[in-house]
């Protein structure tokens, strides 16, 4: 591993200049999970590396489900679990979070740094994009909000521009009778890079019927997908067998995977259909338990 300049600035704007001023390749280290593996291997070899954590803004997670939460970009997967207004509100984007590593990882790992490491099969990721969170993004031009989904462009690739960083992740404001839910297939019972992850987000109205739903898929494509068809498929309906035949299929339909060690492509389609459905399920059941 190769030397680099290592920074641990305690404001936002200290890191920003940071980043826009480093020559050469600059790397954001949030909680270090991915990035130091990759430093390990040489997979990167940064020439200035600038740690986050010191940054109280990205260790904070504050507001509540009916105003909206904001979660700091190195808030650990820890806190995130012992947030328990948090979990209440949003179960399907802790679940998400907290499958990532082992305990110990836990203490380190952020959403920050598991969306900007932009795999496709990154767990924080669909729960997020299902749950229509904000990416709040600091840079040399000030700050601006973009949707989750529209930071990873492609594996290990993101939309952001030099010197900016991810702040913060807003979720909106929690509507009664909603739910959702995260699930994965992974080739081992622990600790292994998903197959298929499948996010779904819903809200019912007093009779049962679904007026919203976000439906988002990992591990099936270059980027996350938000599937709108299966989303279509349950608003509308009570969620019964029929609503959810036809988001499994439009699930499996949106499918672009390729066929690796962990499965093949047609594996991975019809796992994706599979798993949607559950979390539909899943989160209609929660919906319905929140009014």
């Amino acid at each position: 591993m190769s030397g680099f300049q290592y920074e641990a600035p305690v404001s936002v704007d200290e890191a920003v200049g940071l980043l826009a001023g480093a020559k050469g390749l600059a790397k954001v280290l949030a909680g270090g999970t991915d990035l130091l593996v990759q430093l390990r291997t040489g997979a990167v070899q940064p020439d200035m590396v600038v740690d986050v954590k010191r940054i109280d803004e990205l260790r904070q997670i504050s507001g509540n489900a009916a105003s909206g939460f904001v979660i700091g970009a190195a808030v650990s997967g820890s806190e995130i679990g012992e947030h328990a207004a948090l979990v209440k509100a949003w179960p399907g984007v802790v679940e998400g979070m907290e499958l990532i590593g082992s305990t110990q990882i836990q203490g380190r790992a952020t959403p920050g740094g598991n969306l900007c490491n932009a795999s496709p099969a990154g767990d924080c990721t669909p729960g997020l994009v299902a749950a229509g969170a904000i990416c709040v993004v600091a840079g040399p031009k000030g700050r601006r909000e973009i949707p989750v989904e529209q930071v990873p462009v492609g594996p290990g690739k993101t939309s952001l521009a030099k010197g900016e960083f991810v702040v913060a992740l807003k979720l909106p404001p929690r509507a009664k009778n909603s739910g959702d839910a995260y699930l994965r297939m992974i080739p081992r019972t622990e600790m292994d890079i998903a197959i298929v992850g499948a996010g779904v987000d819903l809200t019912l109205d007093a009779s049962g019927t679904c007026t919203h739903a976000r439906v988002a898929l990992g591990a099936v494509a270059p980027t996350v997908l938000l599937v709108d068809a299966a989303a279509k498929a349950l608003i509308g309906s009570k969620i019964d067998d029929a609503a959810l035949a036809k988001l499994a299929a439009a699930a499996s339909a949106a499918c672009k995977p390729i066929s690796d060690k962990r499965g093949t492509i047609e594996y991975r389609t019809k796992v994706a259909g599979v798993l949607a459905r559950r979390a539909a399920v899943i989160a209609r059941d929660r919906a319905r338990s929140n009014g």
